[in-house]
């Protein structure tokens, strides 16, 4: 029976020894990890048979280790870049945007690690780039920490770390510098390919994608993370397409898409690699620019009265036929005005300065607000004064 060492892996990195356990142990773990409601998972060690890590949504990480395992070190450490990605940059590289220089540690990320995940890039020359991830885990409670922490210790960390519930971003990595979750396409680095090549692993499942019931304005931390791409000059688009669904065919990896285009990727179309991560995600979501606020609909321009003009309508109207205009137009504004006052019916706010309106008018003259005229200067013909009361009332402008 293989005995383990137990230990557990906290958020900060560091470990907790406990002991060790035999393979009951183990398995008992593995199997409470497949209850639904248990809110654990269990992952093996890609490349050391017999580790297993239970990742937890309290952010630690229980880890697993054959006591007869070789040892092994944190980080195998990468090897010199192959003489032939050395050389120019690619046609068409000069092509996209880039900006002078760009976001290295994105404000408010959690730090996670020691903040040295990989090195230079190998062709500087070529587009910027943005490559995503799923874990093939929960998401929520605190599960960005125990699954950083196993990314970590199977040193394969990327750049960043999002989770879709919380918009929390974890950050193992300055930006400028290469990530360790992608496998190398031959003698070729894909971790170092272009300016930049961050890589973005998200909490969720490839098959239920984790853009799903997600809305990114609502998310500023992802916002965050879209930020510090453009300013590195990644363009808004996916030049290979759109994610694939998963499960499915998947699609096909251009190596010259990969290598001239910049923009946004997925897993699955990297060459060299064969995961089909992070599946069908929208990529209008994913690439979500807020609309800037629309500029406020310019104010109409008040209408003008004359005062002249009503002058001369009230002088002409009230002895002329019934219904007669002079200055319809204007002569309805202010009745509509003295209607809203409550000091004439609305069936003769026809246009006429009549009798009525005249009458109408030498009420509002009157009136406190209208300026507590007497006698004959409350004799319904407007004057100025008396006309800009009622304009600053109902939005139109007296005049001359």
């Amino acid at each position: 029976m293989t005995i383990f060492h137990a230990a557990v892996v906290h958020p900060d990195q560091s470990v907790t020894y406990c002991g060790e356990v035999d393979q009951a142990h183990v398995d008992t773990a593995r199997a409470l990890a497949e209850i639904e409601t248990v809110p654990r998972f269990t992952r093996e060690h890609p490349s050391r048979p017999g580790s297993v890590f239970v990742l937890r949504d309290d952010g630690d990480l229980d880890w697993y280790a054959p006591v007869d395992a070789e040892p092994f070190l944190l980080r195998d450490p990468d090897t010199e870049p192959p003489a032939d990605v050395l050389g120019d940059a690619l046609p068409g590289a000069d092509d996209l945007p880039r900006g002078a220089t760009g976001t290295v540690w994105i404000s408010g990320a959690i730090r996670l690690g020691d903040g040295s995940i990989g090195g230079a890039m190998d062709t500087p020359g070529n587009p910027p780039r943005v490559v995503h991830h799923s874990t093939e885990s929960p998401a929520g409670s605190k599960y960005l920490e125990s699954v950083g922490s196993y990314l970590i210790r199977v040193a394969s960390e990327p750049q960043l770390i999002y989770c879709p519930v919380t918009d929390r971003v974890g950050q193992f990595g300055p930006l400028n510098q290469s990530g360790r979750a992608l496998r190398n396409d031959g003698t070729r680095r894909t971790n170092r390919e272009g300016r930049v090549c961050i890589q973005i692993e998200v909490l969720g499942y490839a098959k239920s994608p984790w853009t799903n019931g997600w809305d990114p304005a609502k998310k500023p931390g992802w916002q965050k993370i879209l930020s510090a791409a453009r300013s590195w000059g990644v363009p808004d688009v996916f030049p290979a397409g759109p994610p694939a669904k998963y499960p499915g065919a998947g699609k096909a990896r251009s190596r010259s898409v990969w290598q001239s285009k910049g923009g946004h990727f997925s897993h699955g179309d990297v060459p060299g690699n064969d995961h089909q991560d992070p599946g069908a995600i929208s990529t209008v979501k994913v690439l979500y620019k807020a609309t800037a606020p629309a500029d406020p609909a310019p104010t109409p321009a008040q209408p003008k009265v004359s005062v002249a003009h009503l002058v001369a309508a009230a002088k002409k109207d009230v002895p002329a036929a019934e219904g007669h205009t002079t200055y319809p137009t204007e002569v309805r504004i202010v009745e509509d005005a003295l209607v809203a006052e409550g000091l004439l019916k609305r069936e003769f706010a026809d246009g006429s300065f009549g009798s009525k309106t005249v009458t109408a008018y030498a009420a509002w003259q009157r009136s406190k607000a209208g300026g507590s005229y007497t006698g004959s200067a409350a004799d319904g013909v407007p004057g100025l004064a008396s006309l800009k009361r009622l304009a600053a009332r109902h939005a139109f402008t007296a005049t001359t």
